[in-house]
């Protein structure tokens, strides 16, 4: 039977679908390791379909997950019984497989950065717009319980007024054949790989962006793309926020610090850490500090945001449109930016 999509519900005969089956697009490390064992976890989803440029990679991701259909064709793909797919292929692939799966009428969760230029994304928005499909980018630090608290915090005027928003994210990512390291593939390096996630927590936690401002650099390795950048960037309503993110560091302190006028927050182990629970720290004046320990699974949480939208038809909590605001504010780095 054939599936369509009509007002964004995934739709049998008319009868509205109880279980959304997903197809997946590109076999790396993190959708082995991470995607699909967090989309196991769904009652409402099944893996029917896996699909990889490398056949022999696609049937020992199939088979390892018990899954029929795997391969590496990408039309094939789409035409076997599926109503979802995840994109998780190499960065300069998202724009074709993105447009190809809404034409098809396949909901569609891709993976950052949404494409390698603004003028990608942009068509990629307006296809799934106009063939009525869905399109999340898989941004998951602000689907975490201390992160949603956070957000809360700040929109009850616990703070007071936000005076600043810093976020870090550190790596150590030698150069290597990783695809991450060709610019034509990956759109660039720290800044497209690490810094897209930072500026879209800090959309969600300080509100709409208007200005960015920044440097890059190799500081440590020397490759065709950025291994540092550092950026500020001023919220339309309140105070600026602050990102640092590089392939270079063996041991860093990545955390999200927050200041406003009545008092503080800082929230440890959030990022690049899945070893140990996240930490918020909550310091308000005339208060004690307090602190709380949560471990979390934000990709599950993200993932169930997403089956939610995809089988009633509701929109996404962050579409396409919120991705697209972040490719552009990178662009808007690099047109700028003092290299030092």
């Amino acid at each position: 039977m054939k599936l369509i999509s009509k007002k964004n519900s995934v739709i049998n005969r008319g009868r509205i679908i109880r279980k959304l089956k997903w197809g997946v697009a590109g076999c790396g490390n993190f959708l082995e390791k991470t995607l699909l064992p967090s989309l196991q976890q769904l009652k409402r989803s099944k893996l029917v379909s896996v699909y990889s440029s490398n056949l022999g990679r696609a049937t020992e991701i199939a088979e390892k997950y018990f899954v029929k259909d795997a391969f590496n064709n990408f039309d094939d793909f789409l035409s076997s019984d599926i109503d979802a797919v995840y994109i998780g292929s190499i960065n300069s692939d998202h724009y074709d497989q993105v447009l190809r799966a809404a034409r098809a009428g396949k909901h569609i969760l891709c993976e950052k950065p949404m494409a390698i230029n603004s003028i990608q994304a942009q068509e990629m928005v307006d296809v799934c717009r106009e063939n009525n499909v869905q399109l999340m980018i898989n941004y998951s630090h602000k689907f975490h319980p201390l992160v949603l608290k956070t957000k809360e915090l700040i929109k009850k005027g616990m703070l007071g007024k936000i005076i600043s928003i810093s976020v870090s994210f550190n790596i150590d990512l030698p150069p290597s054949q990783n695809f991450r390291f060709k610019k034509s593939k990956s759109g660039g390096g720290a800044l497209w790989d690490l810094g897209t996630h930072m500026l879209d927590l800090l959309g969600f936690l300080g509100g709409e962006i208007t200005e960015i401002k920044g440097f890059t650099d190799n500081v440590i390795y020397k490759s065709e793309v950025e291994d540092f950048a550092n950026a500020v960037i001023k919220f339309e309503k309140s105070g600026y926020g602050q990102l640092s993110v590089s392939y270079n560091s063996k041991r860093a302190f990545n955390r999200v610090e927050i200041l406003g006028y009545n008092g503080s927050i800082c929230i440890e182990n959030l990022i690049g850490r899945k070893d140990m629970p996240a930490k918020l720290i909550i310091d308000l004046a005339g208060e004690g500090r307090k602190s709380f320990r949560k471990r979390a699974n934000k990709q599950l949480h993200l993932l169930r945001s997403v089956q939610k939208a995809f089988l009633s038809g509701e929109p996404l909590p962050y579409s396409g449109d919120d991705a697209l605001k972040n490719i552009k504010l990178i662009e808007e780095l690099e047109r700028n930016v003092t290299n030092v």
